[in-house]
């Protein structure tokens, strides 16, 4: 039996890994667009630049990632901004516990993002299409 759920997870963890990357990256894109007054959310002020800078880093960065294209860096770019976000945000107020401070998909956003960064593209990405890495080593 447990050979074959390892034997069902080793078929198909190339797809999962694709629609991981694809599901976190949409997710995040749809947070940036909110900053844009898109999907219920408020138009960030010109004075907010700040916040204007994590909208355009949020969709630029969400599309590149759930396309898989110019992944890592977008990947590494958007772990960053959400660690900068959590602890500019979140954690003045209660730094350790994420339920409290509302910082829950701040920190989930960051480690998800490290993750995508750690593994890469992934073989169903853009970036595999475009400059394959068969055979490179």
């Amino acid at each position: 039996m447990l050979a074959q759920v390892n034997g069902f997870r080793n078929k198909h963890k190339d797809i999962m890994y694709t629609v991981f990357r694809a599901v976190f990256g949409v997710l995040f894109m749809m947070h940036g667009l909110q900053k844009f007054g898109v999907l219920g959310g408020t138009f960030a002020m010109p004075g907010k630049t700040l916040m204007l800078v994590a909208g355009i880093v949020e969709v630029v960065g969400g599309l590149l990632i759930a396309l898989g294209l110019f992944t890592s860096i977008a990947a590494f770019i958007a772990a960053g901004q959400m660690a900068v976000a959590y602890f500019m945000s979140h954690a003045p107020s209660v730094w350790w516990n994420t339920l409290a401070n509302k910082g829950e998909p701040a920190v989930l956003f960051c480690f998800a993002f490290l993750l995508v960064w750690f593994f890469g593209p992934g073989k169903y990405s853009l970036d595999e299409k475009l400059c394959p890495t068969k055979g490179k080593k």
